[in-house]
């Protein structure tokens, strides 16, 4: 993974003269190391922690209990164990995350499940979330007994909160690359920004992965490896009898009535294949709008492309959902023809499946539930009367 790791770019030829080696960052007139080189170096030789399906960050570890993490966005952080000094001449780039953390401000709702499932919660001080919104019930406890203060949205956090608090770290989605403003402030306050990309991993159990990064932070490295291997078994257990054989559309209706949409490949669309059924994608071409993530398509298009789908699940995660198939219809006419409206067979979803990762295995057997119309009870959908 070409973002994760960072390489000194050496000579391109054997014509070029050997002073122009002299010049380049990085190198002395000796050829040794630079001082930021020289500081890491003093860790000893790390060893990469084994990732198998996350792509969008890397660990390396050092025997002396260090570690190295790197985003692909090119951000670098390096967690000091308890106890440990800062080496002296790190690379200016290197962010630094003493352990053991305390007070943290958590800005992202998808990281919550994650820090809970390796029994980090008492690390967390402050949260851009509400009670009302975690989709963890021990979050939102803490959050209610003040346990947890809630500072404010991520875009307008509560600086002078998170500065009483002495929050040491914090902990952002991507939504926070729309505010660099924020993320300025929070740095001058001397508040080290950790701005996770589970949200762009192409593979539904990268996602997952993101809790051994969680874990090297929080010191939980043991039970991340155990939250990862048994969440991952349980995926690969619910997705084991393969297809069943039915179609399956999955969106919302905008504000004009159009459908929206997730990409193919999506990281949820991923979790209906596993559960047996065959996606509905639409492509770019006829789009209205599109995002990493999802495709908006114009109702008339969607009606051509979905109308005999044997199952709807409706996305409640975006505009609140709705309640029964006479709400459904309320909002576009056309879909009172869909064969899974007709035949009754059109389910919604919980307002925070995206963010229950560690839920995935149970979403997946709750979803081949839906789609192969075994009755077997559900947690995540439940179907519209």
């Amino acid at each position: 993974m070409a973002a994760c790791s960072i390489s000194r770019r050496g000579a391109v030829g054997l014509a070029l003269f050997a002073s122009a080696s002299l010049a380049l960052p990085g190198c002395s007139p000796t050829g040794e190391k630079d001082d930021g080189d020289r500081g890491l170096a003093a860790l000893g030789e790390p060893t990469p922690v084994a990732l198998s399906h996350a792509t969008q960050f890397s660990l390396d570890a050092y025997e002396s209990g260090y570690r190295l993490a790197t985003l692909a966005s090119g951000e670098r952080l390096l967690i000091v164990p308890e106890g440990a000094t800062v080496p002296e001449r790190l690379p200016e780039d290197i962010a630094v995350i003493r352990r053991p953390l305390e007070n943290v401000y958590l800005a992202s709702t998808g990281m919550i499940c994650l820090v809970d499932a390796i029994g980090a919660l008492d690390a967390i001080g402050v949260s851009s979330v509400r009670a009302e919104d975690s989709p963890v019930p021990a979050f939102a406890e803490r959050l209610e007994s003040g346990e947890i203060s809630y500072g404010g949205i991520y875009r307008a956090p509560d600086y002078e909160l998170i500065t009483a608090t002495g929050c040491p770290l914090a902990i952002e989605n991507t939504n926070f690359d729309h505010v660099p403003e924020v993320r300025a402030k929070l740095e001058e306050l001397g508040v080290t920004v950790l701005m996770e990309q589970s949200s762009r991993e192409g593979d539904m159990l990268g996602r997952l992965e993101w809790v051994k990064l969680m874990g090297a932070l929080f010191d939980r490295e043991d039970e991340a490896a155990e939250v990862f291997d048994d969440v991952a078994r349980r995926v690969e257990e619910a997705a084991a009898e393969g297809p069943a054989g039915r179609t399956v559309a999955f969106f919302y209706v905008n504000e004009d009535g159009a459908a929206v949409t997730r990409r193919s490949g999506d990281y949820f669309c991923q979790m209906i294949e596993a559960a047996g059924g065959a996606y509905v994608s639409f492509s770019e071409e006829g789009a209205t709008e599109s995002s990493p993530t999802t495709v908006t398509v114009e109702m008339e298009r969607f009606y051509e492309g979905a109308r005999d789908a044997d199952v709807i699940v409706y996305n409640g995660t975006i505009d609140g959902g709705v309640t029964s198939l006479e709400a459904l219809v309320e909002k576009n006419a056309l879909l009172a023809d869909f064969r899974a409206v007709r035949n009754g067979d059109v389910w919604t979803c919980d307002s925070n499946l995206y963010q229950q990762i560690t839920s995935m295995a149970d979403i997946i057997s709750d979803l081949r539930s839906a789609i192969a119309g075994s009755g077997e009870p559900t947690t995540f959908v439940w179907r519209l009367e």
